[in-house]
């Protein structure tokens, strides 16, 4: 790491920053905020996170987090700074800031939430932090910043008996987690005392090294209660965390059994770059250090000894863990681990889903973007392409191997910051159009995993058609996040922006021209009309739950929400309405593929069109049924009369309200 790659970092960081809050109109503390908390969940060191910004006498507070992993609350507290390179952070700044935190933290317990109004984002973020104090046995409290501190560490201090740690995530660290190369900083583990291990022969492949051992299951616990899911390699850490939970098997054996856990267990499968060894008196080997450790097998087991440990009780002291350790050099590191992984995990019944960004639909995404020329729309000819980063960092690595001013100017001028994109970008844009706006509104990294398992093992074709569509949904959605902005709703424009496009595209049965979008890089008058108008009674339906008391946060996360704000009328105006094309545009990432919603598709598609005409029809005749579902069967029959597929959410709902005419006095028209 040069100082020139670290000032060079400084500078990229800044101007992405800069350049997205104003595409977004945001705020630049808000945008820094949001990308260093994805760069941190998806290296595992957070989880659930929620941005919302509050500041008063005494206190401030940029965001909260519950990690599920660790059982911690956490807090985030930002301070973002445009001459990176010519501040530093002071032990008396970080410690007022996190000071601030603090008090923030005292008077959530006392009944802040309060003096917020309703509809603002921070009073859910106040309510869920009271509420959290009483779950947590920890706290966290996190200093984001774009400069150089020169505090090494702050202690640790207690809130009203619960433990609180103080973390600085300052450039020098940030530069390291996004140049490491790996998904979260490395993991160095010390074993006092040393593992005592048996080394298998040398394969051809000088590559790497394979140890077996025995892991105490106390020190395994330990590692997890420290690290968290962040020792886990991300396909196994997604998959733990949507099956979430402990296993049973493993909690009654830990309870009741502990000696015979290394008989019954499988064990884990670890990988490291690096193993310190020590001599043992009697002879042999032990580890006694491990560098970059990764459990890429084992994660169900390692997470369920932590918790059977911390919430049952169980005594560890007696039970163990056989680990199968594979040692790979550092420069294969992202090649051989993410194998070892998929072939480790064959043994589960669950599909696993490789999330890493070699995945074929990332790599086949920037394959064909990086030569991918946008339009000239603007009159200036200069063409323009939109960059994809299937891996952070990625479009500051290539800018500085341009290596003059002159050369590094031409490159920004044909790659726009405010056109790069990245993997969670591309995951939000296609569940807006696919009518999932729900999941978008968990968060940048569970809406990305949920994206990736949906997908599953049917990758679409990924061709230039394929990804100037996928860019005109991008479009598509920068253009309604800022006329949202512009609406100055307050809190919760990420979810009305999702929920906006997710209705919009169901309204016009997905016959938005994307292509024109592509063509024009811009929306039309019209539908920047359509989505100006619609946006307010979403927002409506977005921000009052249907059930009282409801945090309006997770409202948002739910299917529920999603129906309630399908029900709400709006009907596409005329103008629009002309320019929609005569087929629906469709692609298959990012959409359900089991067996229960192709079937759902084919019933739908096997019932006449005229039963769909009849039912709709008699629904506004009688009342009966919602707009949106009188609607929605006259869609329908439109799609099964011209042998167009309907979409998987379309046939489930299609098949309900069916069900619900029936039951309601409707008889089919044969």
């Amino acid at each position: 790491m040069t100082q020139l790659d670290a000032d060079s970092y400084a500078q990229e960081l800044v101007a992405d920053v800069l350049a997205t809050a104003e595409a977004e109109n945001a705020t630049a503390p808000d945008t820094f905020t949001r990308r260093v908390l994805e760069d941190l969940e998806q290296a595992g060191e957070v989880e659930n996170t929620f941005i919302a910004y509050h500041r008063a006498h005494g206190l401030e507070v940029n965001g909260y987090g519950s990690n599920e992993s660790l059982g911690t609350l956490d807090l985030f507290i930002t301070h973002f700074s445009l001459r990176p390179q010519d501040e530093r952070l002071t032990r008396t700044q970080a410690e007022t800031l996190f000071r601030r935190l603090t008090t923030f933290l005292r008077r959530c317990r006392d009944g802040l939430a309060r003096d917020i109004e309703d509809s603002n984002d921070v009073r859910d973020m106040c309510l869920a932090v009271q509420k959290a104090l009483s779950d947590a046995p920890r706290i966290r409290l996190f200093l984001l910043t774009d400069t150089v501190s020169s505090v090494p560490t702050i202690p640790p201090t207690e809130f009203e008996g619960l433990a609180v740690t103080h973390q600085i995530w300052d450039l020098t660290r940030l530069h390291r987690l996004a140049s490491s190369g790996t998904l979260s900083e490395p993991i160095a583990v010390d074993f006092d005392p040393p593992l005592p291990c048996l080394a298998t022969s040398r394969a051809g492949d000088q590559d790497y090294a394979v140890f077996l051992s025995i892991i105490p299951g106390r020190h395994l616990a330990d590692l997890y209660a420290r690290h968290g899911t962040r020792l886990l390699e991300l396909n196994v850490r997604s998959f733990l965390q949507t099956k979430g939970g402990v296993n049973r098997g493993i909690r009654d054996t830990l309870l009741h059994n502990p000696d015979r856990f290394l008989a019954y267990n499988n064990g884990i499968t670890a990988t490291a770059s690096r193993v310190e060894f020590t001599r043992l008196p009697e002879g042999g080997q032990a580890i006694s250090r491990i560098h970059d450790l990764q459990i890429v097998n084992g994660g169900q087991t390692t997470a369920s000894i932590h918790y059977a440990h911390t919430r049952d009780g169980a005594e560890l002291d007696r039970a163990d863990v056989q680990m199968k350790l594979t040692v790979v050099s550092p420069d294969r590191l992202q090649e051989i681990v993410p194998e070892i992984s998929r072939y480790s995990n064959t043994q589960n019944k669950v599909t696993v889903v490789d999330f890493s960004s070699n995945h074929p639909w990332h790599v086949g995404i920037e394959k064909i973007t990086r030569s991918l020329l946008a339009p000239a729309v603007d009159g200036s000819g200069q063409d323009t392409r939109w960059f994809y980063e299937r891996a952070r960092g990625q479009y500051t690595d290539a800018l500085a191997r341009e290596r003059t001013p002159t050369n590094q100017k031409r490159f920004k001028a044909l790659h726009p910051l405010s056109q790069k994109f990245t993997k969670a970008d591309a995951a939000k844009y296609a569940h807006c159009w696919a009518g999932l706006p729900h999941l978008v509104s968990r968060g940048a990294e569970k809406n990305f995993r949920e994206f990736m398992s949906r997908m599953g093992e049917d990758i679409p074709t990924i061709d230039v058609s394929y990804c100037q569509r996928l860019i005109a949904k991008a479009i598509l959605f920068k253009a309604t996040d800022r006329i949202v902005a512009a609406r100055d709703f307050g809190g919760y424009k990420i979810n009305v922006v999702a929920y906006t496009i997710a209705r919009l595209a169901e309204a016009t049965t997905r016959r938005i021209d994307l292509d024109r979008i592509w063509r024009e890089q811009g929306i039309s008058a019209a539908l920047t009309d359509a989505l100006d108008t619609l946006c307010a009674p979403v927002r409506e339906a977005v921000v009052n739950p249907l059930r009282g008391g409801t945090n309006i946060g997770e409202w948002a996360k739910r299917p529920d929400c999603w129906e309630t704000v399908l029900a709400t009328p709006w009907t596409v105006p005329d103008d629009l309405a002309a320019e929609l094309t005569d087929s629906p545009v469709q692609d298959s990432a990012g959409t359900a593929t089991d067996d229960t919603t192709h079937g759902d598709v084919a019933a739908v598609m096997a019932t006449p069109a005229p039963d769909w005409f009849a039912v709709a029809r008699w629904a506004k005749e009688t009342q009966n049924l919602h707009p949106w579902q009188r609607q929605l069967a006259d869609t329908v029959g439109r799609y099964v009369n011209n042998g167009w597929t309907v979409t998987d959410r379309q046939a489930h709902q299609a098949l309900l309200l069916m069900t619900e005419a029936q039951r309601l006095g409707f008889h089919n028209a044969g």
